[in-house]
């Protein structure tokens, strides 16, 4: 944190994922090492679905439900349970709140698209066929659809959050930087107070064809991300993960208490030649190290599985013995854009309560360790391109 800048806190934690809703649940799925993966949405494919919600609790009507489609609903829970959990459902502050947002595209209508396709080698004139059903069948909303404001939009109208809008996309890079410039917002004294976060739906089938012909898809034994051997792989994962961040002074103001605080958010964009990613997690640990207290920091990694990347963030690890690593991939699948802020969120967990969750898996990157966690540096790897890291400390 630069000199002169406010100390930003954490302030509101709201994470849905397989593991269930919000940091408690997140947390003793994370202690007792739980890992439920499903083989059966799309064969042979594996990914992690979301748990069972009542979106009633957060989305009222119905109506707002039924138009959104499954990575906004997921994701405006989630800002719900951030509000609530920051206790910032007021509707003065959420007048001025700002909403910083990291998503990707839209869904498509998968019965629309076989239908066409179905019908496209038939059709006497395949043109005309082409642009009937198109102009026909298409809903009015599915271009907005592509847009990750559409998110932000629900946010707004369902929760009332109306202050600034900025929105990302970019794969795991987008999240880095909506966190990033949500933090470097509130440093600047430009916000006093922000919603930021992201969702993803893994139950698209669309998307796992896409990711299995580029082949990072698993298909067989689901296996901690540090053991998914040189063609590595990740099972992606329905993710909604939204944090509530202020300075030090507003939220001691309104009375609410810190869950963490975030001290550090760096990006990287390296071109991915061999080494390049080592070399940048590296730069970003320098300038996180002078603030490290030895023996009281560890590493929530956000590895993908995939490769070389994968393989370059575990040399960077190798250059850092005596640090505890873990890997939250395989508790709660990859979630591409959410992904990084969820392991703010789970990092921000760990280091309130003061300890790391057990070690997963036979690698020997993660060891066990039995010390007092106070602080958590975040790595933020993109199966393809983006790099970042982020250093989450406890509030004494």
């Amino acid at each position: 944190m630069s000199e002169g800048a406010r100390e930003t806190w954490i302030t509101g934690i709201g994470i849905v994922s397989a593991l269930g809703e919000g940091a408690d649940a997140h947390w003793q799925g994370l202690l007792e090492g739980r890992i439920a993966p499903d083989r059966t949405y799309c064969p042979p494919y594996v990914i992690h679905r979301i748990a069972a919600l009542d979106y009633d609790k957060q989305i009222p009507k119905k109506g707002d439900q039924r138009q959104m489609e499954g990575w906004q609903r997921i994701g405006t829970y989630a800002a719900g349970l951030a509000l609530d959990d920051a206790g910032a459902k007021d509707p003065e502050l959420l007048s001025r709140m700002d909403l910083i947002v990291a998503a990707g595209g839209g869904e498509r209508d998968a019965a629309v698209d076989s239908a066409i396709l179905s019908g496209l080698p038939k059709a006497a004139a395949p043109d005309i066929f082409l642009n009937e059903r198109l102009m026909g069948d298409l809903r009015p909303t599915l271009f907005l659809a592509q847009l990750s404001n559409l998110l932000a939009g629900n946010i707004s109208i369902v929760h009332g959050v109306t202050g600034s809008s900025r929105t990302f996309m970019g794969e795991e890079s987008s999240g880095v930087d909506a966190a990033r410039i949500a933090m470097a917002r509130i440093n600047a004294g430009q916000s006093n107070i922000s919603l930021v976060g992201g969702s993803y739906n893994a139950e698209r089938k669309e998307q796992l064809f896409f990711l299995g012909f580029a082949r990072f898809n698993i298909e067989g034994e689901l296996r901690p991300v540090w053991e998914r051997g040189p063609h590595g792989g990740f099972a992606i994962g329905s993710i909604g993960a939204f944090l509530v961040l202020e300075p030090r002074e507003h939220a001691e103001k309104r009375g609410a208490k810190a869950l963490a605080r975030v001290t550090r958010i760096e990006s990287d964009h390296t071109r991915r030649k061999p080494g390049m990613i080592t070399s940048a997690l590296e730069r970003m640990w320098a300038l996180c190290a002078p603030d490290l207290r030895p023996g009281e920091h560890g590493i929530i990694s956000g590895a993908t599985g995939a490769e070389p990347a994968t393989s370059e963030e575990r040399a960077f690890l190798e250059r850092h013995p005596d640090v505890p690593v873990r890997a939250t991939g395989a508790h709660i699948g990859h979630g591409v854009e959410a992904q990084f802020v969820m392991n703010v969120a789970l990092a921000a967990c760990a280091v309130h309560r003061g300890r790391l969750f057990p070690p997963l898996g036979q690698s020997g990157v993660e060891r066990p360790f039995e010390g007092t966690l106070r602080q958590a540096v975040v790595t933020s790897v993109g199966h393809w391109r983006g790099e970042g890291l982020a250093l989450v400390e406890a509030v004494d």
